[in-house]
């Protein structure tokens, strides 16, 4: 797997209800990841099979630097049972996500960044409440990596177009 892959790995699940992304700090971590996050971090992009929506370059390593800077107190979020509960729906409901990305990405207008943010925030709102109760830190987690991410993104675009994508969706969900 290359660091591209793992990168859209971390990202696109960050972007989608959060679940195992959060498990890239596994240097940060004083103990190894258990074994669902483990799965989850290697597996969740296969889950999610889509075919337009994109994430730009800048979305990932934003998003990237955010997830390796988590608190140790952060990442206690990363549990076993949590990662296997977003396992199973994201397996169950991958399909379903990815065709509505993909749908939402080619009719959102303007620059990658407004498809990305504009795509991402509407499938997030139309599937989060789904995701078993057994992710809910980990969503609380997604939501501080997605607001940092987007507040920092809407601080630094020099494209007004990209600045008001991020601002507009720097609340999250």
């Amino acid at each position: 797997m290359t660091l591209s892959r793992t990168v859209q790995r971390t990202v696109l699940t960050a972007a989608l209800l959060a679940g195992s992304a959060l498990a890239v700090p596994a240097t940060a971590h004083a103990a190894p990841l258990p074994p669902a996050c483990q799965d989850a971090l290697l597996t969740t992009l296969d889950k999610f099979p889509v075919a337009n929506f994109t994430v730009p370059d800048k979305v990932q390593n934003t998003m990237l630097v955010e997830v390796m800077g988590l608190s140790e107190d952060d990442q206690k979020a990363l549990t076993e049972v949590a990662c296997a509960a977003w396992n199973t729906w994201a397996t169950d409901n991958g399909q379903a996500v990815a065709t509505d990305l993909d749908t939402r990405y080619r009719n959102a207008a303007g620059p990658a960044c407004n498809k990305f943010a504009k795509s991402s925030i509407a499938t997030i709102k139309k599937y989060s409440p789904n995701v078993p109760a057994a992710t809910r830190e980990l969503e609380k987690l997604a939501k501080k990596v997605w607001k940092n991410s987007m507040t920092k993104l809407a601080t630094e675009a020099t494209n007004a177009d990209c600045r008001a994508a991020y601002d507009g969706v720097k609340a999250g969900w």
